[in-house]
């Protein structure tokens, strides 16, 4: 059974920082390409940033390019999402989404295992 589990997120000032991980387990993550998306209350859950397999390729949504980094540890089965900078419109629920073809994508359907979720707060 996979498993994606995320931590880190929290409450932070805006124009703060908050590293979010997630960790996979029973499936061989270094051939997953990996997502982060989130959604906000009342919203659909958008796309934030993805990672392909190798870590060779990343895309990041408009809204947090130059703000956000993606990244990936295949020994630790982590990635990670470096945020800086951050905004009230940031706040969300986040969620790490496993890719079994490896590119990473834009599409929440590409992604069969999701993680349960972490929560960001942003305050003004």
């Amino acid at each position: 059974q996979v498993q994606l589990v995320e931590s880190g997120g929290g409450l932070v000032q805006a124009g703060g920082s908050l590293r979010l991980s997630c960790t996979v387990s029973g499936r061989t993550f270094s051939t997953c390409g990996m997502g982060w998306f989130r959604q906000a209350p009342g919203q659909e859950r958008e796309f934030v940033t993805a990672i392909s397999w190798s870590g060779g390729s990343t895309d990041y949504a408009d809204s947090v390019k130059g703000r956000f980094t993606i990244s990936r540890d295949n020994a630790k089965n982590t990635v990670y999402l470096q945020m800086n900078s951050l905004k009230p419109e940031d706040t969300a629920v986040y969620y790490c989404a496993a890719d079994p073809w490896g590119l990473g994508s834009r599409d929440k359907l590409q992604y069969n295992y999701w993680g349960q979720g972490t929560s960001v707060t942003v305050s003004s």
